[in-house]
């Protein structure tokens, strides 16, 4: 049963609906129901973190009529064999607002489990970073095999799935910190019972199709929300306190072709202060989405950690260092990347920025005769020619800084 009286839905839809309407316009709820996928969203800033939004895909996969979990909380979908450190992993998220990917057994409305991929991600004010809403998307992972019988042992029965529900109304003093958070007092025995489900590993098409569902939901609601004027973005890109590079130092920059980017290592984060157009055109993305973003922007489910630790390492050595990583454009779809990492200082020696010189291995490029790495470092040279001789004249940043 829904938790509000029949008398009172109609009023507590339109407030649900408000949460939406208010800040992409009153279309964005037609154009997220013609997207495919299953999705929820979560308004943080209201009383339980309640669900605002659910797809008709979200329906179909958990057995929920939409009406149904709008304004429920969305640990709904948790039971008996929810694994508790997955659960407590998408909590830290939620606290951290920050995007987040588990594999959890969650259950539909009949009680049966299922396995998921959760991609959890916050939907930011693009102007003053506040987080307005967490998108969560849901890929069924399928068995790697045909599950085993066991002779005699019954099914997960419906009743723990309702004894599941019963904690759902626990109040919380945190709206932010109720989602997907459950309580388990649930007997051992029962527990047991039902961990006899296999867990399930997410593929790499698993991951994929997350991804590109929530790039097409970020899509939709950055585009509506330029109609209200509260413009959002899927990641926090403040800008404010980010130097603003002089004229002539951006005019420098501006001429240099190759794709790249300049990060300030002595500000938190890391984050970028330029992008060059060749960059804004590999990636997808707009200047003032990414001025103000570390450069893990790029990265998705099939980056390689191992590579990034490497970057890492060379940047606090203060080495240049090249490497091969797999990264992603706005669009979700992902190029190989040779990148080329390299510090840039200043007339006085110190390190002013690093440079990331980003070259899809994939397209075609004319080099002039010369190697994809010489290129590259034709590019470093040329930004270490600017921030040197306009260091020296003091001409680095805007004279209001």
């Amino acid at each position: 049963t829904h938790p509000f009286p029949a008398g009172a839905m109609e009023g507590e839809e339109r407030r649900l609906a408000a949460s939406l309407t208010a800040r992409y316009s009153e279309w964005v709820l037609e154009e997220l129901d013609e997207l495919r996928g299953s999705f929820l969203l979560t308004d943080p800033a209201m009383p339980g973190h309640p669900i605002v939004y659910a797809s008709r895909g979200l329906a179909a996969l958990t057995g929920y009529p939409r009406r149904e979990l709008l304004g429920r909380n969305a640990r709904l979908f948790q039971g008996a064999a929810t694994d508790r450190a997955a659960v407590s992993g998408v909590r830290e998220a939620v606290r951290a607002q920050r995007a987040h990917q588990v594999a959890i057994l969650n259950y539909r409305r009949d009680g049966s489990p299922h396995w998921v991929l959760l991609h959890l991600a916050p939907v930011f004010h693009a102007a003053d970073g506040r987080v307005l809403h967490f998108l969560a998307v849901q890929v069924p992972i399928a068995p790697a095999s045909p599950p085993r019988r066991h002779p005699g042992r019954p099914a997960p029965l419906a009743a723990c799935r309702e004894e599941a529900r019963g904690e759902e109304e626990l109040p919380c003093a945190s709206h932010v910190g109720e989602v997907f958070v459950d309580i388990d007092k649930r007997g051992m025995e029962t527990r047991r019972r039902l961990e006899a489900e296999e867990l399930r590993i997410a593929s790499g098409c698993d991951k994929e199709m997350a991804l590109s569902t929530a790039n097409n939901i970020f899509s939709t609601l950055n585009r509506y929300s330029k109609l209200t004027g509260l413009v959002v973005c899927e990641r926090r890109c403040d800008s404010v306190g980010i130097p603003a590079l002089s004229s002539s130092l951006n005019l420098s920059l501006g001429r240099i072709k190759q794709s790249f980017v300049l990060t300030d290592r002595h500000l938190p984060d890391m984050p970028i202060v330029y992008a060059s157009d060749a960059f804004l055109s590999l990636t997808g993305y707009s200047r003032e989405e990414i001025l103000g973003c570390n450069c893990r922007f790029l990265n998705g489910p099939g980056t390689s950690a191992e590579v990034l630790e490497e970057i890492n390492q060379h940047i606090c050595r203060e080495e240049a260092c090249t490497v091969h990583l797999l990264n992603y454009r706005k669009d979700g779809s992902t190029f190989r990347d040779l990148l080329h990492v390299s510090p840039i200082r200043n007339s006085s020696g110190k390190v002013a920025f690093h440079v990331w010189v980003h070259l899809d291995e994939s397209a075609k490029h004319d080099f002039s005769g010369l190697t994809p790495e010489v290129w590259q470092l034709g590019a470093v040279g040329a930004v270490r020619v600017a921030v040197r001789s306009l260091s020296a004249s003091g001409s680095l940043l805007r004279p209001s800084q």
